[in-house]
């Protein structure tokens, strides 16, 4: 049986620790945190030992794959220990803060041929699939997307060195699907805003910024985010897919509707359209509504274990020089609002 490993027993590793606790084909056999009394628990839960260090713990139980949920600035030297004992990984994001060290992992992981995978877990949601159906069957002109909400409550969060800022830890997830089911981008150009969420000297990083996008295919977008918010009824935080006659509303990890199609108009109120992935409900006002099933974080940690188990990383939907190319997105708009000019995506 192969040996799982994790470092980071934070809320993200708690995250993909509920996950693994019904995994009966790979053994849990260790848990690294630099605060010991995080890592004990999660052994105590699971099983397994528990470590402060991750040297010691390839040492002792010598894994056959890891995931890494640490902070962002923490990326870089166990990545690169780990493609040196040739371990297969699985990344949280953001990746890293700093495109080089980004690509030097991204170069070292593909030489040593290992299987990678990044949490973008939005990318393995039931929504998905109509979601790109629908920008397949339409010309899609124009992209809006929105995420607003308040400041997660840890302290890294609140500086831009050690988070990244709103767009590269939070709304990296957007920018990532978009780049998923549309395709790439190629120019950014951001401005952002501070002075709206005040009393707290740490506090560094923007309030709200607004992306304006130019993708390769030429259509155009605009990206909005914002950590100022009180209530969820500050903002409706969703991403549009805009063509000429229709659109698809895209709520990530909650639902998709689809406005303007003909079958919808004809369906009728309250009827029923039967998919091979799920039932959707069609009405003629509110259009074809699709719900989520809930499933997209355990499918996407399920993958990258089947993936090592099977040797086959072919269904990784997105592995770490795919996850490369987002940070690349996200970090072109943190350059670009601190020059405020226009700046091209680097995906390579």
């Amino acid at each position: 049986m192969k040996k799982l490993a994790l470092i980071g027993c934070g809320g993200i590793g708690g995250y993909h620790l509920e996950h693994f606790l019904d995994y009966r084909d790979v053994e849990l056999a260790g848990f690294c945190d630099l605060i010991p009394e995080r890592a004990e628990r999660f052994a105590a839960r699971a099983g397994g030992r528990a470590f402060t260090d991750y040297r010691e713990m390839y040492e002792a139980i010598k894994p056959d794959m890891v995931f890494i949920c640490i902070p962002p600035t923490a990326h870089g030297t166990i990545e690169l220990e780990t493609i040196r004992r040739g371990i297969p990984f699985f990344v949280e994001k953001p990746v890293a803060l700093n495109l080089d060290l980004a690509r030097r992992i991204r170069d070292a992981a593909a030489q040593a041929g290992l299987i990678t995978a990044s949490g973008f877990q939005c990318r393995y949601s039931n929504l998905v699939p109509p979601t790109l159906d629908f920008i397949k069957g339409h010309e899609i002109v124009y992209i809006n997307c929105a995420r607003i909400g308040g400041i997660p409550g840890v302290d890294w969060w609140k500086k831009r060195s050690t988070s990244g800022g709103q767009i590269v830890e939070q709304t990296i997830h957007q920018f990532d699907l978009i780049r998923y089911v549309y395709g790439e981008p190629d120019t950014v150009f951001t401005l952002g805003a501070r002075g709206f969420n005040t009393g707290d000297p740490e506090y560094d990083t923007e309030d709200v910024s607004v992306t304006v996008v130019k993708f390769q295919s030429g259509a155009l977008a605009t990206l909005s985010t914002g950590c100022y918010a009180s209530e969820g009824a500050a903002c409706d935080s969703k991403i549009t897919f805009s063509a000429r006659d229709s659109r698809l509303d895209h709520y990530i990890i909650d639902r998709v509707g689809i406005y303007g199609l003909q079958e919808n108009a004809d369906a009728g109120v309250n009827s029923l359209v039967v998919k091979g992935d799920g039932t959707f409900s069609a009405n003629a006002r509110e259009g074809l509504q699709i719900k989520d099933d809930g499933q997209a974080g355990i499918a996407c940690d399920r993958t990258f274990v089947d993936a090592v188990l099977s040797g086959d990383g072919s269904k990784i939907r997105s592995p770490y020089a795919d996850a490369f190319r987002s940070l690349a997105f996200t970090m072109a708009c943190n350059q670009s609002m601190d020059t405020r000019m226009p700046v091209k995506v680097e995906l390579e």
